[in-house]
């Protein structure tokens, strides 16, 4: 299904398809290696804010060798602080709809992740990478600074010294370390990374809803609380989970061995 079955009026630079109860948005711009400007950042936004009830999961991937290079410096302006500040909001806005949305996202990296690519990635909840794939932060050799939630969300995936040293020095970490370092969960052969995103997208989307807003919204909120509040949070949270119709009627299927078991895949 195109992009025409959804309610956000796309620019050229995304696209997007409906595969069953999964929405996947593609950057669409290979010729610029998926550079982000602001066009494309606000029809992110749009995009994640105006997803169909029916849908229960997003993949994000790119077109072309890249998944995305980031900031299109080609856009760079000379900006007062406020200015600034309201830029920086706007690629915070629209990431935050992909974090704390109304569906988990799944990410498929390829190619260069950089800059404010890897931003883009860290915002999704569950990233698969091609062989292929390499993370860079290259804004300190271009005398700028992330700008798109990477202070924030980056540090909890590789840690402050790793950030730090990309940031630093430059340097590039290949799809194997970005995997072995947290990065990403899934690690697949270069052109599978599709696929694989699909699959768990879908397997995903096949969740209850409430159990899938739970993880979304609740889960790293409580990581980051003292143990005390956290706890009481999680069982207030299990409480509302388990409660929910949906929930029960799954039970109901697993107790009467009508559900699948846990296996090893």
């Amino acid at each position: 299904m195109s992009s025409k079955s959804f309610a956000a009026q796309l620019p050229a630079s995304l696209a997007a398809e409906r595969h069953g109860s999964v929405a996947v948005l593609k950057l669409n711009r290979p010729q610029k290696c998926n550079a982000l400007d602001d066009e494309t950042i606000v029809g992110i936004e749009q995009f994640f804010a105006s997803l169909p009830g029916e849908i229960g999961a997003v993949l994000i991937a790119g077109e072309g060798e890249h998944f995305s290079a980031g900031l299109d410096l080609s856009e760079l302006e000379e900006r007062d602080i406020a200015q600034g500040i309201a830029h920086s909001s706007l690629w915070h806005r629209a990431f935050e709809k992909i974090q704390f949305g109304k569906v988990p996202v799944v990410a498929a990296l390829h190619g260069g992740v950089i800059g404010g690519g890897l931003e883009l990635a860290a915002a999704a909840h569950v990233r698969v990478a091609e062989r292929s794939a390499y993370y860079a932060l290259p804004e300190g050799s271009r005398g700028i600074y992330v700008g798109g939630g990477g202070s924030v969300r980056l540090p909890r995936l590789i840690g402050v010294a790793r950030m730090m040293d990309m940031m630093l020095t430059g340097r590039t970490y290949s799809a194997e370390e970005g995997q072995a370092m947290g990065l990403t969960t899934y690690l697949v052969e270069t052109g599978k990374g599709f696929a694989k995103g699909l699959e768990l997208a879908q397997r995903i989307a096949g969740n209850a809803p409430l159990t899938n807003f739970a993880v979304m919204h609740a889960l790293p909120r409580i990581a980051e609380m003292d143990p005390a509040s956290g706890y009481a949070v999680e069982a207030l949270m299990s409480a509302i989970a388990q409660a929910d119709p949906d929930a029960k009627a799954r039970l109901k299927d697993f107790l009467e061995k009508r559900a699948p078991k846990v296996t090893r895949t």
